[in-house]
């Protein structure tokens, strides 16, 4: 069953109807299309009812929705029932065809290119370029045939006026490879329907198809033949016939590549072979030249659709196919033919037309019937006899040889003498005066709907429909002479040439009288019967929901007509003989397992077939069902709705169980795959830094017996994760010439270090090249020698950092001369010209940063936690004016600082 929808949407599959009857299915058909639903099932068939305004349901994104799926998991679509009929060629190996139907203006074309298109989507993932070319010819033949095959009716904007079978053909991939068409009975009154918004696309479509610029030129070169014919004028010569003006012919003739003279003679008089073998020209009469101008005119727009469609065909269909090497070729038949027509004029066409649709009516219900019981008996189930309205006795009707209608217009057209209309009316109330679905004004003389002589009725499955017999002899005979097929054959354009093979033969070899047009189209009717009895069918019905081509508009007595035509009620009372519901056990019970205890979430029973059965069992169905061999079959509608909305109450909770544990899932996998990642980095690591060791160990392996240690080798690039160790180990050779520094210089070598790694690019000299003396004032005051060691007992300091004379200055620019003591524990500020006193005194640790310039001055800047900086201006020594004790001070501070961390 179709995927449920909202039940605001009616039933989407009217197998499912509480009841059968007309009041209800009408109802369903009714709501589904006020709510944009214009597609319901019955069973596999597609009722579309037409909307009469776009909608947004045939883009990429439904096709992927319904691409691959069973046909009723989605909601109804036409998408579905042209998948499934893919999948069962493609699965099957299996012909199989889509039989559109439906009155005129109820959109039987436009289901069929959303078919093609549909088809077309889904085939050729790869994108090759052969078989996409085959899908563009079969899509742009739809245009070009629309716009010389439909025309502009009273019902119809855009009305087919000839039937279309297209064989898809396929290879054992799936793919188009070419294909056929077949048309019927095209209708030349009404196909000079003119739409110059479409004209572009037509020559597009011509182009992109494979016709050459000479045969579009060909085609447009008959079309105005046709048109310039209609100028032509007669009149009487005395007991002869004349054209008035030979301008229309002269130009007729530079069209079609002839002669206007030849073109003359063909108009004014017809070849005839006598039975003696001689020939002799006829003149016309006033109104033979008239009926023969209109027939040859009809006739060069048969001819020219008919070249078309050969000429598609001719580029569409499959060349040198070897089923050994390519595998079986596979069919899938689109028919889009012509629909029951009732019109307040019925002619010949309308006769031919529904003799068509009854014949299609004859094979749906058969195929149908026979669908249903070869299910049943599939599956072992008992078949019920359904009561159905058989349309056998109407098909007789018009069809029997030697009593149908048919046959009596051929008996009639092969009468020598001049047989009316009207003498024709005559034979038939004579042959068919007990016939139950016959009737005339003479037969039924009360009935003042019909004209004596007139009129005659046929009470076909659709309705009954009033024919008007004026016309139907002249419409039905080959009335185009001979003389005309010999001069469009002897034309110098070899297209117009090849539309009238028939052309070829001298008047005195044409010895068989050509088929009628009745014959011509029961005929290829019957094939086209044959042809769709040996596939698979499937069906689209249309329904034309107003006359008015309104969107919102539902006339329930038109609606209710056509769905009494269509058959449709029939079809859903032998869907719903005995069981209106199956489905494989597969498939049930995917659906509705989560109902049961005993199923969900996977069974643990014998098959499929005893889980169906616990679901049946456990919500009391089993008086409702029977068991098939593969399919359960469900009686009423009524118990698939009690499952429907116990799996809606249950799916909530189990969406929220699956995203539980689907989380989970994630979540774990997340997990395994960060350790793994982990693991793997760790063991590349620890390849890396091995590698990374092997290579220094080789490239140092002689470095101890070298003058610099290897100072100059080049060392291997370490792996990130070494980029620390190998900066602290390129320091390795540094390490081996500090080995031999000698212990009392190695607070120098220290403080050097320390001031060149702070002042490195900013200060130009700091004075590394000369030898740090660290205690100056020692050096040149015994004074400050004797106050110092007086200092040191006091403040139990453990030596002198740094000491020198100085220039202190304030804060408002004045300076004095003073002395600078820093010990490892305090910083002192002395005054030199008392015996070095002790002016100031702050602990080393209150040191919070030390300033200097960029220049080569002595100024520095003693920053304190107190915020009571010193400014101090060093002095340089006597001896050596040029010395810089900056960078000194600097990196013995910075030093002690560093090592008592």
């Amino acid at each position: 069953m179709a995927e449920l929808e909202g039940l605001e949407f009616g039933k989407s599959d009217f197998v499912l109807l509480d009841e059968v009857t007309m009041e209800q299915f009408m109802e369903n058909l009714k709501l589904r299309f006020g709510k944009g639903r214009i597609y319901t099932y019955i069973g596999e068939v597609v009722v579309s009812v037409n909307p009469y305004r776009q909608m947004d349901i045939y883009g990429k994104d439904s096709i992927e929705a319904y691409r691959g799926r069973e046909l009723h998991e989605n909601p109804p679509h036409l998408y579905a029932v042209s998948d499934a009929a893919y999948k069962d060629m493609k699965r099957r190996a299996k012909d199989t065809c889509i039989v559109i139907s439906g009155e005129s203006g109820a959109g039987k074309t436009e289901a069929s290119k959303y078919i093609m298109q549909y088809i077309a989507a889904i085939t050729d993932p790869s994108q090759r370029t052969e078989v996409e070319s085959v899908k563009n010819v079969l899509l742009k033949s739809n245009c070009v045939l629309e716009a010389f095959g439909n025309a502009k009716t009273n019902r119809n904007d855009n009305s087919s006026r000839f039937g279309k079978y297209m064989d898809i053909n396929f290879n054992f991939n799936g793919d188009p490879t070419g294909g056929h068409i077949n048309n019927y009975l095209l209708e030349k009154v009404r196909t000079s329907y003119k739409d110059r918004s479409n004209h572009k696309a037509v020559m597009s479509a011509l182009e992109v198809i494979g016709f050459s610029t000479e045969e579009i030129n060909s085609v447009y070169q008959v079309l105005a033949s046709i048109l310039l014919l209609g100028n032509i004028e007669f009149e009487r010569n005395g007991e002869s016939v004349q054209i008035i003006g030979l301008e229309a012919v002269t130009h007729i003739a530079e069209l079609t590549a002839t002669d206007p003279e030849s073109i003359c003679k063909s108009l004014l008089y017809r070849t005839v072979a006598t039975g003696g073998g001689d020939v002799i020209k006829k003149g016309h009469t006033k109104e033979d030249a008239w009926f023969g101008r209109d027939a040859f005119a009809k006739a060069l727009y048969e001819r020219l659709f008919g070249w078309i469609v050969s000429r598609i065909n001719s580029i569409i269909e499959v060349k040198d196919y070897n089923p050994l090497l390519h595998g079986k070729n596979t069919v899938i038949g689109v028919l889009d033919i012509y629909g029951f027509e009732i019109f307040d004029n019925n002619s010949f066409e309308q006769f031919c037309i529904n003799y068509c649709n009854e014949k299609l009516q004859q094979l749906f219900i058969e195929l149908i019937l026979l669908q249903e019981q070869r299910e049943y008996q599939r599956e072992g189930i008992t078949w019920q006899h359904i009561d159905y309205f058989n349309n056998n006795i109407i098909v007789d009707l018009m069809e029997q040889p030697h009593k149908g209608i048919i046959s009596i217009l051929d008996e009639a057209c092969l009468t020598v003498g001049r047989v009316t209309d009207t003498v024709c009316l005559e034979s038939m109330n004579t042959k068919l005066s007990q016939h139950p679905h016959y009737t005339s004004r003479k037969l039924n003389p009360t009935d003042k709907s019909m004209d004596f002589q007139k009129h005659f009725r046929v009470r076909h499955y659709a309705g009954d429909v009033t024919y008007s017999v004026e016309g139907f002899l002249d419409k039905n005979k080959d009335l185009l002479f001979q003389d005309f097929k010999r001069l469009m054959y002897n034309s110098a354009n070899p297209v117009l040439k090849d539309m009238w093979p028939d052309g070829k033969l001298s008047i005195t070899e044409v010895t068989k009288r050509p088929l009628t047009a009745a014959s011509l189209f029961k005929n290829s009717i019957v094939a086209l019967v044959d042809k769709l009895g040996c596939k698979e069918p499937y069906y689209v019905r249309c329904i034309k929901p107003n006359e008015m081509k309104s969107s919102v508009l539902f006339d329930d007595a038109r609606c209710q007509h056509q769905v009494a035509y269509l058959g449709l009620l029939e079809n859903v009372m032998v869907r719903r003989a005995g069981f209106a519901y199956r489905q494989p056990y597969a498939r049930f019970l995917q659906r509705y397992k989560m109902t049961c205890e005993y199923t969900w979430p996977n069974h643990l029973m014998a098959s499929d077939r005893d889980a169906v059965e616990a679901i049946v069992n456990q919500h009391g169905f089993q008086d409702d069902v029977a068991y098939g061999l593969t399919k359960l079959f469900v009686r009423a509608p009524q118990c698939l709705f009690t499952l429907e909305q116990e799996r809606a109450d249950l799916i909530p909770i189990l969406v929220l169980f699956l995203q539980k544990v689907w989380r989970g899932a994630l979540a774990r996998r997340r997990c395994r795959r960060m350790r793994a990642a982990f693991a793997i980095m760790g063991f590349y690591k620890l390849y890396k830094v091995k590698s990374h060791f092997w290579a220094v160990a080789a490239s140092f392996a002689n470095v101890r017996t070298m003058a610099d240690y290897g100072r100059n080798v080049e060392w291997p690039r370490p792996p990130a994760v070494l980029f620390r160790f190998h900066h602290i180990t390129k320091t390795w050779w540094a390490r081996q010439v500090v080995k031999n520094i000698p212990p009392s210089d190695m607070l120098e070598v220290r403080a050097k270090v320390a001031a060149l790694t702070v002042l490195i690019g900013k200060r130009k000299d700091w004075g590394p090249s000369r030898a740090w003396e660290r205690d100056y004032l020692s050096n040149s005051s015994s004074s400050f020698i004797r106050m110092s060691k007086d200092l040191k007992n006091k403040d139990e300091y453990s030596q002198v950092l740094f000491s020198c004379l100085c220039r202190k200055v304030n804060r408002f620019n004045k300076s004095t001369d003073r002395g600078l003591l820093v010990t490892d524990k305090y910083v002192y500020k002395l005054e030199p010209k008392k015996q070095y006193k002790v002016l100031k005194r702050f602990p080393l640790d209150s040191i919070t940063g030390i300033s200097v310039t960029a220049g080569t001055d002595q100024m520095v800047a003693l920053h304190v936690s107190s915020q009571d900086d010193i400014l101090l201006h060093l002095h340089r020594g006597e001896l050596f004016p040029d010395q810089d004790r900056v960078g000194e001070l600097l990196g013995v501070m910075v030093d002690h600082f560093t090592r008592s961390v």
